[in-house]
């Protein structure tokens, strides 16, 4: 495809009709499983459950898109340890879920999703603040062949006039149905291609806290980027695509089964997590002593796998020595397993584990 860089890309709204039969069809079964998650969420006890891990998933998938991968154990060690992680793709996908976060509390907080939150989002990604490119040279290289594929704006004028429009369409109150906008959004930010590093997962960032934003979901759970992962061919082909033709409604199709497929599949890893929880509340009520026993205790080993006592602690569950002996006694009744890492002694809730490995 062409060097010359891309600086007449055109400014949102597009230009063509986008909300084809076909596109609404697709659009319509989106919402509807987007609407089922974001209420069974709803009816959730304790929220926190299921942000940690479902959050670190996608943080974790979302990463592998860029070949970044680590294990579900090193994520785990290295938050229960908090030490310096030495491994950088356990470093990137915990700095991915903190960036998430970041985003998740200014929007909440402002209401808008604006570039200054998007340059901070990519900010805490990256651990650097090289900010928006401001030299030419960038461009996307098939990986395999060195050909390229896509050069993005180089003007850096052109760039920031083309994400204030961005922030403007994001924001805007007009009458598209809101998952097809954020198939629109992910396009023009991905062919901005604003920074020098991390522009897809600042990318898939901004998709789940515009669905927030919009009142489609009230936390950013949904488990997006797995989707992208089993369709990476397609979802690159189309890009490309649309960076050739502007075919528009194969791209936004793409995006919408992409949340629909996700939504049903966040549902039941949902679902499954609270059925676990369930049965491990009756197995504790009946074999726990019951001055050891509480809601609250069994609520922190769905929080994440692993656990310490220092996190009892903090969480105000138990002192010190009296946080040793419930995990002790959760290890006995088997609910717990337990490993040593360094000078602690770390406590894995197993059948959690495997169940979000899945």
């Amino acid at each position: 495809m062409c060097k010359i860089a891309n600086n007449n890309l055109p400014e949102l709204p597009p230009k063509q009709e986008i909300e084809t039969k076909n596109v609404l069809k697709h659009a319509i079964s989106s919402n509807r499983e987007l609407a089922r998650l974001k209420g069974y969420c709803s009816l959730l006890p304790n929220d926190s459950i299921l942000l940690s891990s479902i959050i670190l998933k996608e943080a974790s998938a979302s990463s592998e898109i860029e070949n970044i991968i680590t294990t579900q154990d090193a994520l785990y060690r290295a938050i229960v340890a908090k030490e310096r992680i030495n491994d950088p793709a356990t470093k990137e996908v915990l700095s991915y879920r903190s960036a998430l976060w970041l985003g998740y509390n200014e929007i909440k907080k402002s209401d808008i999703l604006c570039v200054n939150t998007i340059l901070s989002i990519q900010e805490e990604l990256e651990q650097n603040s090289a900010g928006i490119r401001k030299l030419p040279g960038t461009s996307l290289v098939n990986d395999t062949t060195g050909a390229v594929l896509y050069t993005p704006p180089d003007d850096e004028e052109v760039i920031n006039n083309l994400l204030t429009n961005l922030e403007k369409y994001i924001n805007s109150d007009d009458e598209i149905d809101s998952l097809i906008k954020m198939a629109v959004i992910h396009y023009q930010f991905e062919s901005i291609h604003p920074f020098y590093d991390g522009n897809g997962r600042t990318g898939r960032i901004i998709n789940v806290l515009y669905l927030v934003l919009k009142g489609l979901l009230d936390t950013p759970v949904l488990f997006l980027s797995s989707y992208i992962i089993k369709n990476k061919t397609q979802y690159y082909r189309l890009l490309q695509q649309m960076h050739k033709s502007e075919n528009w409604e194969d791209w936004i199709v793409y995006m919408l089964k992409a949340v629909e497929e996700t939504a049903k599949d966040t549902y039941k890893i949902i679902s499954d997590i609270m059925e676990l929880l369930e049965t491990t509340i009756e197995v504790c009520k009946s074999r726990l002593p019951k001055n050891i026993y509480s809601k609250e205790l069994v609520e922190l080993l769905f929080v994440q796998p692993y656990t310490k006592i220092a996190f009892l602690v903090e969480a105000g569950i138990a002192e010190r020595r009296t946080a040793s002996k419930y995990l002790k006694e959760l290890e006995l009744i088997g609910v717990l397993e337990s490993f040593r890492l360094g000078k602690e002694t770390i406590f894995v809730n197993r059948p959690l584990y495997d169940l979000l490995r899945k």
